[in-house]
């Protein structure tokens, strides 16, 4: 009996045996789950370029004129008034600073008295950059004008305007500016002109 228990004892130690050791080369064998792939991110989108406005530029504009007068003579008139401009800005990275000379020729009759035949201005400007090719600015500066049956005379005008880049060199936009002559030609006529011109000028 002790000996049947013997071997009974034996048997079942070595079928635990063998079913650790067969356990352990399963799972040695067993091949282990790949990591996983880390996942990389888009690149984002690199944000559009800021038109740079530093450099030269000329062009034209046309537009409309109407022109008053007080003091001696209580004239009014209006008309078609257009020229061209040359000038220079210098991009400042969020605003735009610059200067510019214009001539706009016009035929502008006040009541028959007299016609305003053109308008030079000396001027500068300033503003804000807008989106990626908008420039919204300021300007002001000093004018001179020449009327009919009188000899030029200065004075200042004021306004503003917006400029749209539509290619890399060219840009369009719109500006209006109201000027002041007083005394034009020591006349005693004192002169208003608001002018509203569509403009557009090549960059170089």
């Amino acid at each position: 009996m002790k000996t049947l228990t013997t071997r009974k004892s034996a048997i079942a130690g070595s079928t635990a045996l063998a079913a650790i050791l067969s356990a352990g080369m399963a799972a040695a064998g067993s091949p282990e789950p790949a990591p996983a792939e880390p996942t990389v991110p888009a690149p984002a989108e690199p944000a559009p370029a800021m038109t740079d406005w530093t450099g030269f530029y000329g062009g034209g504009q046309l537009g409309f004129g109407d022109v008053s007068t007080s003091g001696a003579a209580d004239l009014d008139g209006d008309g078609a008034i257009g020229g061209v401009t040359l000038g220079y800005d210098h991009d400042f990275g969020s605003y735009v600073l610059g200067g510019a000379l214009d001539y706009d020729f016009a035929d502008i009759d006040l009541d028959g008295a007299s016609t305003v035949e053109n308008v030079a201005r000396l001027k500068v400007r300033g503003g804000p950059k807008i989106g990626t090719d908008g420039l919204l600015y300021a300007t002001a500066g000093a004018a001179q004008a020449e009327a009919d049956g009188f000899d030029s005379d200065s004075g200042w005008f004021v306004g503003a305007g917006y400029e749209q880049m539509v290619t890399d060199r060219f840009a369009v936009g719109a500006e209006a500016l109201y000027h002041e002559f007083d005394d034009f030609d020591d006349s005693g006529i004192d002169v208003e002109a608001t002018t509203v011109q569509l403009r557009g000028t090549f960059r170089f």
